[in-house]
């Protein structure tokens, strides 16, 4: 199985009810805060059209299962433990949380849309949170983790491709591995943050969370 998701957000949002729901695995819930700390792992399916069907042949599927035409593709997902703002600062269990979520390709969001928890999944009145701030803060935590790993260091690397003449775009590629980033991902950043790729030691930590 080479897919696997995550199921991320704030803390007490429904996160390991959604997992439950997703994958019948067993997953401690609860109405507090970091009810997970160690991250769930169950198998989840995707439904699609077999193809046995349009060419009449038996399916006999490796890695997944066929029901009378439709195919059941597993997927692995992981229910981390909860985000909270400035978690890549080490606030709550964010270390844990960003480590767990290396290994996903995607991300699931599981967002409290009535407003009814806190900025740190503590209950409060309906409607007195704004979950738009939710999906704000997950992507800026993101981003500060990836750009703290681009960070480290980075001075030295950058006076290395500077002074070699290499691609920029390898070298972050080389900091982000097992992250599944390729260089046509970096280059579109690049491009899209308008940075001067001759120059990277010039960069700024502003102009680096652009990417």
């Amino acid at each position: 199985m080479s897919l696997k998701i995550g199921i991320v957000g704030k803390p007490n949002v429904g996160k390991s009810t959604f997992f439950a729901a997703a994958t019948h695995a067993n997953a401690e819930i609860a109405n507090y805060p970091f009810t997970t700390i160690e991250a769930n792992v169950g198998v989840m399916y995707v439904r699609s059209k077999c193809p046995c069907k349009d060419f009449e042949v038996t399916c006999t599927p490796h890695n997944s299962e066929c029901i009378d035409g439709t195919r059941l593709v597993p997927i692995e997902a992981i229910d981390v433990a909860g985000l909270v703002p400035n978690a890549h600062e080490g606030r709550g269990l964010g270390n844990k949380f960003l480590d767990d979520l290396r290994q996903a390709a995607a991300l699931i969001h599981i967002i409290d849309a009535s407003g009814s928890t806190d900025a740190e999944g503590n209950p409060c009145d309906a409607g007195a949170h704004d979950p738009l701030e939710d999906v704000k803060f997950l992507e800026e935590e993101i981003a500060y983790w990836m750009c703290s790993i681009i960070s480290k260091g980075w001075d030295r690397t950058a006076r290395q491709v500077q002074l070699e003449g290499g691609k920029i775009e390898h070298a972050l590629v080389e900091r982000l591995t097992g992250l599944g980033v390729t260089e046509a991902h970096v280059h579109k950043a690049l491009r899209d943050a308008n940075l001067d790729v001759a120059k990277p030691a010039s960069w700024t930590e502003e102009e680096m969370l652009a990417l």
